[in-house]
């Protein structure tokens, strides 16, 4: 139930080649308190309702809880959910022993393009690709959470 995680900004596009996968989401958080986030999530024919805790202090790992909801309460609930909805479309990449999930922002945070890394060990070693660009984990406005209430493209000065 801890999830260790490391985000990076993407430099281009070139995972699109490398993807082995790609899904599409449409997500809500019911509270985006960063103490313990409650996100609903649409992903093809199935919801999930997922619940985080606090970040460390360096930003990578967390308690995450999540199960498997009817589709039917998934929409339901999206129209409850606190700010706006985020749209993205996610790139399965496998890179050495790992798998990248990139993220392509639609709406009001496109433009933006996250590559994320699930380890089982913060200190863990992990390939870099060529597209991969400045880590910005543990940086709140890259949370989802956050991007729901102030989006990538209101943002003054972007990254």
């Amino acid at each position: 139930m801890i999830e260790i995680e490391r985000k990076f900004l993407v430099s281009n596009e070139d995972f699109k080649k490398e993807a082995f996968h790609t899904r599409v989401f449409k997500q809500g958080y019911l509270n985006s308190d960063p103490l313990r986030s409650v996100r609903v999530r649409i992903d093809g024919e199935q919801g999930i309702l997922t619940v985080k805790g606090p970040s460390s202090a360096d930003g990578t790992s967390r308690l995450e809880w999540e199960r498997l909801i009817p589709l039917q309460d998934a929409e339901a609930l999206l129209p409850l959910c606190e700010h706006e909805i985020i749209n993205k479309t996610r790139y399965e990449i496998k890179v050495g022993l790992h798998v990248y999930e990139v993220d392509i922002f639609e709406g009001s945070n496109a433009g933006l393009i996250l590559a994320e890394l699930e380890l089982n060990d913060p200190e863990e070693d992990f390939e870099k690709p060529d597209w991969l660009g400045q880590e910005v984990t543990g940086d709140i406005r890259y949370y989802n959470s956050q991007l729901a209430k102030k989006p990538f493209l209101s943002w003054e000065n972007q990254s």
